[in-house]
């Protein structure tokens, strides 16, 4: 199955009913974590070659694990909400901690193609990170930088297939939305590729899944159009939303991180997950991708981050009118 490139088009659907967001990244000088890269994504700066263990000790910085959180304990009743114990909720920084805190090779930058459509009155919000496996750095000639650019052109012209996560290697997307300096997780998105040698069945997957999520409100076998998919659909009141239910067509989400967070304000909690099989043992599974969202919480999120924002501009406009007036120039007439 070809990746799909960190990019989809944006649903403009600002709605009562639902409410969809496509990543555009960190905008430009919003604030980096300590553990945060601050090059290309699984790089470090500094001259010279560096192995990809050196590459990540540079870039996660103090990084202090295991993570802490403030996030209250789940309920014994609350439906499961974590991967590897990052939930939606955890503000940005806990949530970045808890995701490198997973492997000593993750490295975590701005998420450049992800985002929220959204009025920021020229503010600057962290609307979510990515997290993959550091690099080589590897020092590069003039000469040799050009050749490797053409050669990428060429195979994007082509359409060539090119893998960007190796066996063994995962990927995170964090999406986080609140006034800058406040942010918090209302997405977890999470992919990891298995090694050939370690690959669980797809049944012991999907086991392993349901003793962690419970029974599945809606799950889909293999089939020859069909990859393995399981759903946890819950209300905002964290009852499961099966088929019969007026909501079951609306709480859903997308199992591959790479789309697009989908939230409606009449959901809550939604949990996907997708066993992609191998190409040549369709018994065994190649990557598991799996997504947490806080489908309502992230709506009003939103809306209330688009609404302090505005009330924040309408005072600064406010404060600006009564300097005018005591110290603006009248015109000259």
């Amino acid at each position: 199955m070809k990746s799909m490139p960190a990019t989809t088009t944006c649903l403009l659907l600002a709605s009562a009913a639902a409410l969809n967001g496509c990543d555009k990244g960190a905008p430009p000088g919003a604030p980096k974590s300590p553990a945060t890269a601050t090059a290309k994504p699984g790089t470090a700066t500094g001259g010279g070659d560096a192995s990809a263990a050196e590459v990540a000790r540079a870039a996660r910085g103090a990084l202090t694990c295991p993570a802490r959180s403030s996030l209250p304990p789940r309920a014994a009743t609350a439906p499961a909400d974590d991967a590897l114990g990052v939930r939606p909720g955890m503000t940005y920084e806990e949530a970045m901690a808890a995701v490198l805190c997973t492997n000593p090779m993750l490295v975590a930058t701005p998420e450049r193609a992800r985002g929220f459509q959204m009025k920021t009155f020229g503010q600057t919000i962290r609307q979510g990170f990515n997290a993959r496996y550091a690099e080589a750095r590897v020092e590069k000639s003039g000469k040799q930088i050009v050749q490797e650019m053409q050669r990428e052109a060429t195979a994007r012209s082509l359409n060539t297939l090119r893998e960007d996560l190796q066996p063994g290697e995962q990927r995170w997307f964090v999406a986080t939305m609140g006034v800058p300096g406040q942010e918090r997780a209302i997405s977890v998105g999470r992919v990891e590729r298995y090694p050939a040698e370690q690959s669980p069945t797809v049944e012991a997957a999907r086991d392993a899944l349901v003793r962690k999520y419970g029974a599945p409100t809606d799950e889909r076998r293999a089939s020859p159009s069909q990859l393995p998919t399981l759903r946890w659909a819950h209300d905002p009141a964290g009852r499961p939303v099966t088929a019969g239910s007026p909501l079951f067509s609306r709480c859903v989400s997308h199992p591959d991180p790479d789309i697009g967070v989908h939230l409606t304000p009449e959901c809550g909690l939604v949990v996907e997950a997708l066993l992609q099989p191998q190409k040549t043992n369709p018994d065994l599974v190649d990557r598991l991708k799996l997504t947490i969202v806080d489908q309502g919480g992230g709506y009003r999120a939103i809306a209330a981050t688009e609404l302090a924002l505005s009330q924040g501009d309408a005072q600064r406009r406010a404060r600006e009118v009564q300097q005018s007036a005591k110290t603006g120039k009248t015109p000259s007439l």
